[in-house]
């Protein structure tokens, strides 16, 4: 009996490839995707996509959405709890899987493994510790196509926002930039793939940029791009 599965879906390309190989796999079947949205800007967490385009892109895949709401400033404390309040509803319907889209930040994946842990789940990491560079081909591969929406401007210049990520974006990426974006040099929003009934339609906003604090314990700051999507009437 395959094992009843929430799947953490942050709309990149990380996540479209760990979602294609979950659903390939017998021992898996994906019920809900669940993605973190702020509340205060209607978008995708980090990522900056419109609530909006999210939803025409889980109806293209064709999959049940949970929402989690945060706030635009939230402690760990707080994000811990409304996120057990969410899994233990999870629970409640019978998932014991939580999949995520992770390659190898070992930090990340045993922080995820102790709060599933705590409330009775366990993780599930398609992707863990494959090579980029052959992750990204076999994306590429596969038919799946991308835009760049967020960027690290103090690893990535603006002009990679709003870029479709294909052969000459990875030729004109810096050598110290991960070809996958890994470590958060930027993050993309999938429209076409194998996992989608149908492309997902868009037009190109306007790229802002954006001032945020590094950390607490310094004033310095890093500028983020983000290309704004916009939804397409049919």
């Amino acid at each position: 009996m395959a094992n009843q599965s929430l799947f953490n879906w942050s709309g990149g390309k990380d996540s479209a490839l760990a979602l294609y190989h979950t659903l390939k796999n017998p021992d898996f079947e994906v019920s809900h995707l669940m993605t973190s949205v702020n509340s205060e800007a209607d978008r995708i967490s980090m990522h900056g996509v419109r609530r909006s385009m999210l939803e025409a892109q889980v109806a293209a895949i064709g999959l049940p959405l949970s929402l989690l709401s945060l706030p635009g400033e939230i402690s760990m404390e707080d994000y811990d709890a409304l996120m057990r309040k969410q899994m233990t509803r999870f629970i409640d319907q019978g998932i014991t899987h939580s999949v995520f889209g992770d390659i190898f930040l070992e930090d990340l994946k045993q922080y995820r493994e102790q709060r599933l842990a705590e409330v009775g789940l366990k993780g599930y990491f398609p992707l863990w510790k494959r090579d980029t560079r052959a992750l990204i081909q076999e994306f590429l591969e596969l038919g799946f196509r991308t835009l760049v929406v967020s960027v690290d401007g103090s690893k990535l210049d603006k002009s990679f926002a709003g870029r479709e990520l294909d052969e000459a974006f990875l030729k004109d990426l810096p050598e110290n930039v991960d070809p996958c974006g890994e470590n958060g040099e930027f993050h993309t929003f999938v429209f076409e793939g194998p996992i989608f009934k149908s492309p997902v339609t868009f037009k190109k906003g306007e790229v802002v940029g954006k001032e945020y604090k590094l950390s607490g314990e310094t004033d310095k700051t890093v500028t983020y791009w983000f290309q704004d999507l916009l939804p397409v009437e049919k």
